[in-house]
């Protein structure tokens, strides 16, 4: 290892020093891996290959001298695939180790990096896992399923000073990082008001349907893991994990770790002082879920209100948006999302804010994985895109405004505590149980 991490760090300029990794293809980039011997690659394994878990290992894939050593999976029929996707990215399935358990995968000497693509209830126990057995790790967002689980995962890190990596890529994202300059620029004025929403048509939760066996190949006691233990119901697998709070928190913490991340670094914002919401399943009441598909929140801070609204099966979100940010200011409103930002000028204003127009042109997942493996390689924590510390810190307010509805109540948060007020609400929410003879560390 001494060999593999020595050139991990005299080779971090192939990342740091501004390569437009991005624009090259797979072709290219086989070029600067038979340049890398390939005891000096960065190996990693990925455990839940299903969807980001996938995406995030071909992004990983692009960056000169990472190799794919390792994938894991509780559903055969998706290692099957993925298995057959590697020919697609010039890699060698023969040489790709196949697990069912990820504790297997972790024993693998050779993983420099652990990729986490599994359901959200899954993130905190592989991760701390992951960084007690020495490895790097990529984790999805939202990092926790819980605040606690959250302040857990910080705890791992810390203690075994890991990089980890949340997946909230937009947070390498250019154009994102301009807009928050020039809302921090102070052109707007005052800004008193943060919107943040997520209109997504296309989501819908499962039809109702009973439960039944679990399609063969699929270990279905080692996803739930954690989570109470119930029968397999194919409207609560795979994508549909989402909607259940055992496994996730809905849009909220779906999408609203992507949005309300930008709104809170837009106004450098710790957190609130209040939180209260409202919504209901008002979308599909005949379908399967639990979590609210309608949902409006309110985040009381010191010098502003953030709203953050939601909604499934609609569009027409606002300024004609399904998503976005709006920084809403004396002079002017900004508004941003994954296509870019613009200005609408406050008309009563005598002071003129300028008004560009700029439209996304960059990858940014690719470049969260070049910021990421950069950092692997140099071992300097700051240059992290979004630290496990930054992804829980949002994971936690999204955290907060779910709960908050499910109280039904509106909640005060006390900051040197690190805890709501109410001690029987941080008794039911605060930290998720676990289940099944799993436990969380406790550090």
């Amino acid at each position: 290892m001494p060999d593999r991490r020595k050139f991990l760090q005299n080779s971090a300029s192939l990342v740091a020093g501004g390569m437009l990794i991005s624009a090259f293809d797979n072709n290219a980039f086989a070029i600067f891996k038979n340049r890398i011997a390939p005891s000096d690659q960065l190996n990693i394994g990925a455990v839940g290959i299903k969807g980001m878990g996938w995406a995030n290992v071909t992004a990983a894939l692009k960056v000169p001298g990472v190799n794919l050593v390792a994938i894991c999976d509780v559903d055969q029929s998706v290692i099957d695939q993925r298995l057959a996707d590697l020919a697609k990215l010039n890699v060698d399935a023969s040489k790709v180790k196949v697990y069912h358990n990820y504790k297997a995968l972790l024993d693998q000497k050779d993983i420099d990096v652990v990729i986490i693509g599994t359901p959200d209830h899954w993130h905190a126990l592989i991760m701390t896992d992951a960084c007690a057995a020495g490895k790097d790790v990529y984790v999805e967002k939202p990092v926790g399923n819980s605040i606690g689980e959250c302040n857990t995962m910080i705890a791992a890190q810390q203690k075994y000073n890991r990089v980890v990596q949340a997946g909230q890529w937009q947070r390498s994202q250019q154009h994102f990082k301009d807009a928050v300059d020039f809302v921090q620029s102070g052109q707007l004025g005052n800004i008193r008001t943060v919107k943040v929403w997520c209109y997504q048509g296309w989501m819908k939760p499962g039809p109702i349907v009973p439960d039944s066996a679990p399609p063969a190949g699929v270990d279905f006691e080692q996803w739930l893991g954690p989570a109470p233990k119930r029968s397999f119901n194919a409207s609560r697998f795979h994508f549909n994990f989402r909607w259940f709070w055992d496994y996730a928190g809905g849009l909220m913490t779906d999408w609203g770790v992507h949005l309300l991340d930008y709104g809170l670094l837009g106004m450098k914002a710790g957190t609130p002082k209040s939180i209260a919401a409202l919504g209901g399943r008002f979308a599909y009441p005949d379908m399967l879920e639990e979590t609210p598909d309608t949902l409006t929140t309110l985040y009381e801070f010191d010098n502003f209100n953030l709203v953050w609204d939601s909604a499934m099966g609609i569009d027409n979100g606002s300024y004609g948006r399904d998503h976005g940010i709006a920084y809403i200011g004396n002079n002017g409103t900004l508004i941003l999302n994954r296509g870019g930002w613009e200005i609408i000028e406050e008309k009563q204003s005598k002071n003129k804010v300028s008004k560009p127009l700029v439209t996304a042109t960059d990858n940014g997942l690719n470049k969260h994985w070049e910021n990421f493996v950069s950092v692997v390689k140099s071992r300097k924590m700051a240059d992290l895109h979004c630290s496990i510390q930054e992804g829980a810190h949002v994971a936690t307010i999204a955290q907060m405004g779910n709960i908050a509805y499910r109280t039904g109540q509106k909640l005060f948060w006390d900051t040197n505590k690190n805890r709501f007020t109410d001690e029987a609400v941080n008794a039911q929410y605060l930290m998720k149980e676990y289940h099944n003879g799993y436990k969380l560390p406790n550090f």
